[in-house]
């Protein structure tokens, strides 16, 4: 396929993945599409094996990474700079909360031992910047950011290396202010996309960003993202105006994915209707998979969501255990795994390779594509 967004970005079929895991990146870049890596989850030290990894094993195949540098900062936690000092914070009566919930469901951990981190990882500005450091040291095709505006040391630094940026946005104002900042992609997210999200329908936000793109003079590509599983999906979505699509939870039901036996099977079990859009996760709105967990932070009776990266701190410790629980034999613990993912989990009926879901991506487009066009004829 030949459509600006390949041109930019060097890749064969416009099917952006979206993933945490390298051998996702790697499978889905050789058959085609274009692998993202998700950095959020490491150090900067991590990142740098990740992406060495990648390089080694990829075949120079084009792909990209997603960091996260917040434009905004919670003022509560605005003045910490270290960890350290964040994890201080943290009150004695969420550290008991967390302990006690967890406790319900047999898996025992200390109020004093619920808060885990390692060295800068975490969803911050100076992680972040130095992930994206990282990043610019290997031969990406593509830099992306969430979270508010794309960093214009990230935009001047992806001029300079002729590495498009690429921006989430969820709604058409945001787009725009994306544009005026420089980047090169806008990544329009509907709501129901899994990880944060705002509010407005994908199916409303992509021709509704593409119009006032226009409108305002921009020449800027546009990716399809929310919901997106299957490849006629995305021909209708290229239909109102993208020129791709930006996948994600369609590869956590992959066997190369980070995710877990346990929660893959809940994917294949799950209806649409099992998500939930909670900041008792990150501490911003968030769609995942539905447990007790979100309805006991959620509820009148929970402490409330900590701000961001506070609230990480606590929940990326907690569903560790709860995923080592599992392995163990608690069958209690299944109910309160968890993990980011969107509302087209209710089309996920099973569990099957990357290479495979691109080529149904791939098959399901072009049969979407010809029955639109024998339409006209």
């Amino acid at each position: 396929m030949d459509n600006k967004v390949c041109r930019l970005t060097g890749c064969e079929f416009p099917l952006f993945a979206f993933s945490h895991c390298r051998d996702v990146v790697v499978a889905v870049s050789k058959t085609g599409g274009f692998g993202v890596l998700g950095a959020t989850r490491f150090t900067p030290e991590q990142l740098e094996e990740e992406l060495a990894w990648i390089d080694e094993h990829i075949d120079g195949a084009a792909y990209g990474v997603d960091v996260l540098v917040p434009e905004t900062v919670d003022p509560r936690v605005a003045d910490f700079a270290s960890n350290e000092q964040r994890a201080a914070a943290i009150s004695p009566e969420h550290r008991r909360f967390t302990a006690d919930l967890l406790g319900k469901y047999g898996v025992a951990v200390s109020p004093e031992d619920v808060v885990h981190f390692e060295g800068r990882a975490g969803i911050t500005p100076e992680n972040g910047y130095a992930q994206m450091e990282v990043a610019f040291r290997h031969p990406i095709k593509l830099i992306a950011n969430a979270l508010g505006i794309a960093p214009p040391r990230m935009i001047e630094a992806g001029k300079q290396r002729g590495v498009p940026v690429a921006a989430l946005v969820g709604a058409k104002e945001h787009a725009l202010r994306q544009a005026a900042a420089g980047v090169d992609i806008i990544v329009a997210q509907g709501t129901e996309a899994g990880g944060h999200c705002g509010e407005v329908s994908t199916l409303v936000l992509i021709p509704e960003v593409v119009r006032a793109l226009k409108a305002a003079g921009h020449d800027i590509p546009v990716l399809a993202a929310g919901g997106i599983m299957t490849g006629g999906q995305m021909a209708g979505m290229m239909a109102a105006g993208a020129v791709g699509a930006w996948t994600g939870s369609v590869w956590l039901a992959t066997p190369e994915a980070e995710t877990s036996e346990a929660f893959r099977d809940k994917m294949v079990a799950a209806r649409s209707r099992d998500t939930v859009r909670s900041k008792s996760r990150t501490g911003k709105p968030a769609r995942q998979l539905k447990t007790g967990w979100h309805e006991a932070w959620d509820g009148s009776d929970g402490p409330g969501a900590l701000p961001m990266p506070l609230m990480g701190m606590v929940s990326e410790p907690a569903f560790r255990r709860i995923e080592n629980a599992v392995i163990n034999g608690n069958q209690d613990a299944r109910d309160l795994v968890s993990y980011f993912v969107g509302q087209g989990v209710g089309l996920i009926d099973q569990v099957r390779g990357a290479k495979a879901v691109v080529q149904d991506f791939r098959e399901e487009f072009a049969e979407a594509v010809l029955g639109l066009t024998a339409m006209l004829e």
